[in-house]
């Protein structure tokens, strides 16, 4: 029945009955509404709110109105959001859903150390905030921030034979103590010459991840920096896992291994994923600090060493990341699901494989560290590096905010400046305005006869004065030129007006002249 019924006739209907269902007893009002629901088609309790509405406001014909739901008041207000943004600044931008699971951790850290003050209800809602939520609340500070190398010859083969290859699918289940070890290259946009590398340590299971600087791509650079991160690790290395490279697969590194009664296993060549964890953390913490440009020579290498020497600590203890759970596969498509985002700190915290004193140490350093001291120095040593690669003196080096206090106060505000990362940041060219013409103008013989048509015709429109051109020599100018007339034709009027406007200064100038000698001629006349 509904579909035979007009919406112009249901409304009718609703401002006939309503008054006679407002005047009727209940039993008569049940007979209405079945009457009312057989005709339009409504639901019961629709006919119900439709034919309660005052007949006063009713005209015939009208829509009753729709009752306004009342505005509900915002739960997370301006200073919650102003508070998060700074969590989310101290914890260097990360995702709402990598912060949330941080806020625990995070939140009692700053109130330690005197960087953050809340009241009770503040901290609760952060507490109670959902990952949906704070990237929501997030993204209008996140909108106003944001503005191939050659494989290397093959090793002999009878290294290769000595060290096993490991696969992806082998290595997902390893205990604490297997890690990926993988090289990233600071040559800019070249590979010439001498540069800094980064030699990347990635725990398999935990994620703990550790960068070493190195001054130049060598292979007993890579013992030797092997050697210093077993002295900081907080567990014993089982087995490291690399590519293919010389750096690598070398008799320095295996001598070692071999020494230190650890695995020493490769990926297959050209298979990228085989060492997935690790290359996850070359984007997400390497190029993330240093970003892609070249980085060479003594001093910038030291720079680098200081930043990695804040940045293990900040990303260890205060940066979580995602671990895949199980990968199901549909026909074309993958499924993935996520345990919850943790820190390196946390994982280690909850291993099994992890004595109790060494938990304890882990417990006593988070204690300790200040997460925005950290990660200020984190800033002062990527603008140093900036500086560095553009050649400038430390007379001439932008400042930097040193004090503590002004960079906890820096953060609230520090989106609306864009790109936070001083070494990230591109100088914008300035470029004269062209005053020259790329192509030849089409209209340069034929000009003075179009100059004529517009002093004679002021009010003619570029298209009418084509059309007559072309009326008179068709072959000479193509429809496509249109636009270039309209264009010339709009440069001359605004050069037309502008010597127009001058003119009139002129002659207002001469008139003003006049007016003051004759008025000062009539003052000395005597009376």
């Amino acid at each position: 029945m509904l579909k035979k019924v007009s919406a112009r006739t249901r409304a009718e209907l609703v401002s006939t009955i309503v008054a006679r269902y407002e005047s009727s007893t209940r039993n008569e009002k049940s007979r209405i509404l079945d009457e009312f629901e057989r005709v339009t088609g409504y639901h019961r309790k629709h006919a119900i709110r439709l034919l309660g509405v005052d007949a006063s406001v009713l005209e015939v014909g009208a829509t009753p109105p729709k009752a306004r739901k009342a505005a509900r008041a915002k739960f997370y207000d301006a200073g919650f959001v102003s508070v998060l943004v700074v969590l989310w600044e101290a914890a260097d931008r990360i995702s709402g859903k990598r912060l949330v699971p941080l806020l625990p951790v995070l939140l009692p850290a700053l109130e330690r150390h005197g960087r953050l003050v809340l009241d009770e209800g503040v901290q609760a809602k952060l507490l109670a905030v959902s990952p949906a939520t704070v990237d929501r609340l997030l993204r209008p500070a996140r909108s106003e921030a944001s503005g191939g190398r050659k494989r290397r010859r093959a090793q002999s083969s009878w290294l290769k034979r000595r060290i096993p290859v490991r696969t992806s699918g082998e290595m997902k289940d390893s205990p604490i103590g297997v890690l990926e070890i993988d090289l990233v290259c600071h040559g800019g946009e070249t590979m010439a010459g001498s540069f800094v590398h980064t030699m990347v340590l990635t725990d398999i299971a935990s994620g703990w991840t550790e960068c070493v600087a190195l001054i130049t791509r060598d292979g007993s650079l890579v013992v030797e920096g092997v050697a210093k991160v077993r002295t900081i690790l907080p567990f014993a290395i089982q087995a490291l896992d690399s590519d293919n490279g010389g750096e690598f697969i070398n008799e320095h590194l295996m001598r070692y291994c071999d020494e230190n009664a650890i695995v020493l296993t490769r990926s297959r060549p050209h298979q990228k994923n085989d060492q997935a964890w690790v290359e996850q953390k070359n984007g997400a913490i390497v190029r993330k600090m240093l970003g892609y440009g070249r980085i060479s020579g003594l001093e910038a290498a030291r720079c680098v060493a200081r930043l990695y020497a804040a940045l293990r600590l900040y990303v260890n203890f205060y940066q979580p990341s995602f671990k895949l759970l199980e990968k199901i596969r549909e026909g074309a498509r993958v499924r993935k699901r996520y345990l919850k985002p943790a820190t390196p700190c946390d994982r280690l915290l909850a291993a099994d494989a992890i004595d109790a004193d060494t938990k304890a140490r882990l417990r006593a350093i988070r204690e300790r560290l200040d997460p925005i001291a950290l990660l200020q120095r984190i800033r002062i040593e990527q603008r140093n590096l900036a500086d560095i690669a553009a050649g400038v003196e430390k007379a001439d080096a932008e400042p930097v905010a040193t004090d503590l206090d002004d960079f906890v106060q820096a953060l609230a505000t520090a989106f609306r400046g864009g790109e936070i990362r001083p070494n990230h940041r591109k100088s914008r060219r300035q470029m004269a305005p062209r005053t020259y013409r790329t192509r030849p103008d089409p209209f340069a013989e034929a000009w003075s006869e179009i100059e004529v048509m517009l002093v004679a015709s002021p009010d003619a429109t570029a298209k009418e004065i084509f059309e007559r051109i072309r009326s008179e020599q068709p072959d000479r100018f193509p429809a496509g030129q249109l636009r270039t007339l309209q264009r010339r034709v709009r440069e001359w009027r605004r050069r037309a007006a502008r010597e127009l406007l001058a003119l009139d200064s002129e002659t207002t100038t001469e008139a003003l002249r006049s007016v003051r000698s004759c008025v000062s001629l009539e003052s000395n006349i005597p009376s």
